[in-house]
């Protein structure tokens, strides 16, 4: 459903995107992951037609960014970074605004509004003015906007920044419903968290180019395997530690520790034991794999070398 290959783009004498190539079928979700100023939301604004591109090219089913603006633009839905909606309006008007300027009819605009308050949950504050809603409703609101026209393809660009976790959990939901009900989206993202929870694969962008991609599970996968997370409740035990652990493999950190797990459960059995035998006291003890919080860092580090 969207296929981009080698984009560049640069701004004076600064090249932000270095030959991006993404790719998302038809009903996914694509997580894009990114430090400020990687390129994320270049990519989102060249692939809307907000940007032209330098370089490269970009479809959007099978349309071409470039050469056919305007059909790509019936395709897809947008919600950028801040909401888009007027403050004046009520949430109502709001829709029915945007599906008329979508050139809907007016009992159309009307249909698709009722909707989209019952299934966003705001039809209950749909007739209030957009000014008193709460961060999450405004959010609910510029996102429901985004699809009045039922696109086939959705860009959401940082869609739950400031947002409390109650929020953003809610704002997760609209999303998983948008994707099992075929939409195909393109999220960037910093929250990782969010990418672990909602995308079916992942791309890694630093200084303009991908630098990893795949399933959250594959770069968990590629930073390392299962590891034992130790708290001691005296950090002077440590050098101890290392001694009766000395042959499981090798500690590092500085409180909490860690020590590869291999086999899992069966390692991690097994450092129970042996610190137990050697009295030593254990605040709290877990099996854990990298979280994408670890990818990120460890991929950007490489980045950086």
């Amino acid at each position: 459903m969207v296929d981009v290959r080698q984009l560049t783009k640069r701004f004076g004498s600064h090249q932000v995107l270095k030959g991006i190539d993404l790719s998302v079928p038809t009903g996914t979700l694509l997580g894009v992951l990114g430090p400020n100023g990687a390129g994320k939301t270049t990519v989102i604004n060249c692939l809307t037609t907000l940007l032209q591109p330098d370089g490269g090219y970009a479809t959007i089913a099978g349309y071409d960014v470039v050469k056919q603006p305007a059909a790509v633009r019936a395709l897809i839905g947008l919600t950028g970074q801040f909401a888009a909606v007027d403050e004046e309006l009520t949430g109502r008007e709001n829709l029915i605004l945007f599906g008329r300027l979508l050139r809907l009819s007016r009992r159309e605009a009307q249909r698709r509004a009722a909707s989209l308050l019952d299934q966003f949950d705001l039809a209950a504050a749909a007739d209030r003015p957009v000014k008193t809603f709460s961060g999450g409703m405004r959010r609910r609101l510029d996102l429901a906007a985004s699809i009045v026209a039922e696109p086939l393809v959705l860009f959401l660009d940082e869609p739950t920044t400031g947002l409390d976790p109650r929020s953003r959990q809610q704002l997760w939901a609209v999303v998983r419903d948008l994707k099992q009900r075929g939409i195909t989206i393109l999220l960037t993202t910093q929250y990782l968290e969010e990418a672990d929870a909602l995308a079916d694969r992942i791309v890694v962008i630093d200084q303009g180019q991908v630098i990893a991609e795949g399933t959250a599970d594959d770069l968990k996968d590629r930073v390392g395997g299962a590891f034992c997370e130790i708290r001691l409740v005296n950090l002077q035990d440590a050098a101890k530690v290392k001694q009766v652990l000395v042959d499981v493999g090798e500690l590092s950190g500085d409180g909490p520790y860690a020590i590869a797990a291999p086999q899992g459960v069966a390692t991690l059995a097994d450092v129970i034991q042996r610190l137990a035998a050697a009295g030593i006291a254990v605040a709290d003890i877990s099996l854990r794999r990298p979280s994408l919080d670890d990818v990120f860092f460890a991929l950007t580090r490489e980045g950086e070398g």
